[in-house]
């Protein structure tokens, strides 16, 4: 008696398949093995507005909110959604596409209602995963996935920049990173990064610059030196230096970047930073807001051979961090106020309760309101990191303490209401 064949899994198939083809592929296989009678996936355009269905390009289907109905409640609060439909006999669940807290969009299947079940939705929400990781790998080889984001066409400077970044989001147990950018279909100079090892997290956020194509290939220097220097296991401070050379080679100081960069320790919560031009960064701890005072620096590629150095201060369990560019909290409305002066802290507070996620797109929908239109004066970005830290235990903390007993820490001003 011959052994049957092994059955291949999803993820198995959905890798084997054509990356043009994910779509109907991931719709057989939900039909054949769930009983699917239909499956559209929907993805996030580039200004978190709508979520847009893959389907035939140029032209995806009827875009639905990212905000509100069905789907957009399982895109925002990153839990499946079971949708009852006016067809007694069908149901549709909406599970939200995330590759390591990096949100892309939403897997909508339409399923026999008698066969919607907690377990059968856990069995759709991994595949569901499983689908996103193919997605982003797609991503290498397609254009498809990239296209059926746009509601309109992007700048060239948008499409550099866009292509530059590593993602709209990051997970780890430790921390939940979310980030925003405006105007998303033509950014110019403005851009964040991030990268996590074993026990650390860098990230950094830089304003290149000027507008446009200009601005756009400063910061793409700015941001490809930095990570060159991180990738050969050079410290912060002369990842900074090391940038700003060749910044400064490239145009002679005529332009320059400004950057922060955060190295965090996951298991101590000690952070290094240099503050290398304008973003700012605040902490909220509890009700309090604080402005982290860092050492003002010299902007990347201001200067010949600049020395930069770096300074520490600590996260704890709990905190929110927020790192805006030049563009966000320098900010003037119509009568001259700044958004960095009083809007700025209310949004912080009013998004308190949000994902990371929701709090930097709301800072950024708070600066446009503030300015009183989309087409914003500067680049804005947005970075904000929930910090969730190692449960050390007694002895790590004594380790902590022991660590931090000698190293002095940056100010901080309550800026909070």
């Amino acid at each position: 008696m011959s052994t049957p064949e092994p059955v291949a899994s999803a993820e198995s198939l959905l890798r084997a398949a054509p990356p043009h083809l994910l779509v109907a592929t991931a719709g057989r296989l939900l039909a054949e093995r769930a009983g699917a009678q239909g499956v559209t996936l929907l993805l996030a355009d580039y200004g978190l507005t709508v979520l847009q269905p893959v389907t035939h390009l140029p032209n995806t289907g009827e875009p639905v909110p990212a905000q509100d109905g069905p789907a957009g409640r399982a895109f925002v609060s990153q839990m499946p959604v079971v949708e009852v439909t006016p067809d007694p006999a069908g149901e549709v669940v909406h599970l939200p596409l995330t590759v390591r807290g990096d949100r892309l969009g939403v897997l909508s299947v339409r399923m026999p209602a008698d066969a919607v079940d907690p377990t059968m939705v856990l069995r759709l929400g991994d595949f569901a995963t499983a689908l996103a990781h193919e997605v982003t790998t797609a991503g290498r080889d397609t254009d498809l996935y990239l296209q059926a984001r746009r509601t309109r066409r992007l700048t060239l400077a948008a499409e550099m920049q866009w292509q530059l970044l590593p993602g709209r989001g990051c997970a780890r147990e430790e921390y939940v990173v979310g980030a925003h950018l405006e105007p998303a279909y033509a950014i110019g100079g403005d851009n964040f990064d991030w990268s996590t090892g074993a026990d650390h997290l860098t990230i950094t956020v830089t304003d290149g610059m000027g507008q446009g194509i200009d601005a756009s290939l400063l910061t793409s220097l700015a941001v490809g030196a930095m990570r060159n220097a991180r990738r050969a296991g050079i410290g912060l401070a002369d990842q900074a230096c090391l940038a700003d050379q060749a910044i400064y080679a490239q145009y002679g100081g005529k332009v320059y970047a400004s950057t922060l960069l955060l190295h965090f320790a996951l298991d101590t919560g000690i952070v290094h930073a240099v503050d290398a031009g304008s973003p700012q960064l605040y902490r909220q701890r509890g009700a309090d807001i604080e402005q982290v005072e860092l050492e003002a620096q010299m902007p990347l590629g201001m200067f010949e051979e600049t020395l930069y150095e770096e300074q520490t201060f600590e996260v704890e369990p709990g905190d929110r961090l927020i790192v805006v560019s030049t563009g966000v909290h320098g900010a003037r409305a119509a009568d001259g106020g700044l958004f960095g002066e009083r809007a700025l802290r209310q949004t912080l507070s009013a998004t308190r309760p949000a994902p990371p996620h929701e709090a930097a797109r709301s800072v950024v929908s708070g600066l446009i309101t503030h300015f009183g239109s989309k087409d914003l004066a500067a680049d804005a970005a947005v970075v904000c990191l929930d910090w969730k830290g190692r449960d050390l235990g007694a002895a790590g903390h004594a380790r902590v303490e022991a660590w931090t007993s000698g190293a002095g820490e940056v100010g901080s001003r309550q800026v909070g209401p």
